[in-house]
């Protein structure tokens, strides 16, 4: 019985090798897309940006996933969990009007934006794809830092 059991931890440890191994292989790059293919969408800010007046939001942005250029962003309250069906239309048509076209596929943070987004965007003829918000970070880590340090540098002014 021990001897069977240390042959499946040792299975187990070569399992464990070869699935690192293969999820290696399928890592997501901008290299792996021409413009316009597909498209991100994110929250920017890691913080609520409060405000006095009109409470606090979330900066929500699409970005091609090619050209890492950020096509559009909007503020959507706080209160909210995602953005409104009117929000994500406005959202899409603005990100739309760069090319005057879709992209095939729309990348949605896992856990993040589950709802409206995916539902607008399949209307529109794009296909959505869930991935671990870990995942997007070669696409979105650049742009949050630089939000990051944006926002950092406006409020000690």
């Amino acid at each position: 019985m021990l001897a069977g059991l240390a042959q499946f931890e040792q299975d187990s440890g070569r399992f464990q090798s070869l699935r690192q191994a293969l999820r290696g292989l399928f890592v997501l790059d901008p290299n792996q897309f021409s413009v316009n293919e597909a498209w991100i969408v994110f929250q920017i800010n890691d913080t609520p940006i409060n405000t006095e007046r009109d409470g606090s939001f979330n900066a929500v942005c699409l970005m091609d996933a090619a050209s890492l250029f950020i096509l559009v962003t909007d503020m959507v309250s706080t209160e909210l969990d995602e953005p409104s069906e009117f929000e994500v239309k406005r959202l899409l048509k603005t990100a739309w009007e760069h090319k005057r076209q879709y992209p095939v596929t729309l990348f949605v943070p896992r856990g993040q934006f589950e709802t409206v987004f995916p539902a607008q965007a399949e209307r529109n003829g794009i296909s959505v794809v869930s991935i671990p918000e870990s995942e997007l970070a070669v696409f979105t880590g650049e742009a949050k830092q630089s939000f990051k340090r944006h926002v950092q540098q406006a409020g000690a002014q």
